[in-house]
């Protein structure tokens, strides 16, 4: 069974939650599915990760969350090469904060491309301003991204 990591970072909970909300929808695509609220860079570069998904909210001035940033350190810091690495990114945020909004999602796509990454379809910004529960966005677009991508395999 292929397995899926979901890596969170955030800080009150949101972005965990959004996690927690698609979960299922991948176990029912027939992956293994592993949750990371407290990632590191071994969590995803030390044992197999067929498909990566990234859960971030922004903080602050277009941040990363508190427990996300010692992920993103060691991947700049340890170049580790992701060339193999294939992933979506939901990113959370707040439209208000017009020059940081989706700052944090944002950045960490670029890093992980920057590896050598591969972003599968595009990345998805919910906006705070606009959707309450950010899974009623996340949801849908996950349904969507398995079969676009044909992403099932069960």
């Amino acid at each position: 069974m292929p397995k899926l990591k979901i890596f969170v970072g955030t800080m009150y909970g949101g972005a965990l939650d959004v996690a927690e909300q698609v979960q299922p929808l991948f176990e029912d695509a027939g992956y293994a599915v592993e949750i990371h609220d407290q990632p590191t860079l071994d969590d995803l570069v030390d044992s197999p990760t067929d498909l990566a998904l990234f859960c971030v909210s922004t903080t602050g001035s277009g941040d990363i969350p508190g427990n996300l940033v010692p992920f993103v350190r060691d991947l700049e810091a340890r170049s580790p090469g992701l060339n193999e690495l294939r992933y979506g990114l939901i990113a959370l945020g707040d439209s208000s904060y017009v020059d940081s909004y989706c700052g944090a999602g944002r950045a960490l796509d670029e890093t992980l491309q920057g590896q050598g990454a591969t972003r599968l379809g595009e990345r998805l910004e919910i906006d705070a301003m606009e959707t309450f529960m950010a899974d009623d966005a996340a949801v849908p677009w996950v349904e969507d991204w398995i079969a676009s991508q044909r992403l099932k395999v069960a």
